[in-house]
């Protein structure tokens, strides 16, 4: 899946966060996107990611969606909550 919506699960594939799940908190252009997951990469300061280093996953929290989309305010403590909720929370 290669759709690069709002509030998507993606896993990083390549850097020091390989193999961490985050969620896509905003679109940079075709190349970049921003993510976060509340913990490591905190919504007030999320990671541009190039498309290419993510794998995009079926899954996403209609939420952070709509929260994302309406430019409303979004917590790390639900961003850890939906990835603890869909047991992706890494320790």
């Amino acid at each position: 899946m290669e759709c690069k919506a709002l509030g998507q699960l993606v896993t990083s594939k390549a850097g020091r966060d390989k193999g961490r799940y985050f969620f896509v908190v905003g679109i940079v252009d075709e190349d970049y996107v921003l993510i976060a997951d509340g913990d490591l990469r905190k919504i007030s300061s999320p990671k541009k990611k190039k498309i290419k280093h993510l794998v995009f996953h079926d899954m996403a929290d209609n939420d952070i969606f709509q929260k994302v989309k309406e430019n409303r305010q979004i917590t790390d403590a639900e961003l850890r909550k939906c990835l603890e909720s869909m047991g992706l929370l890494q320790k």
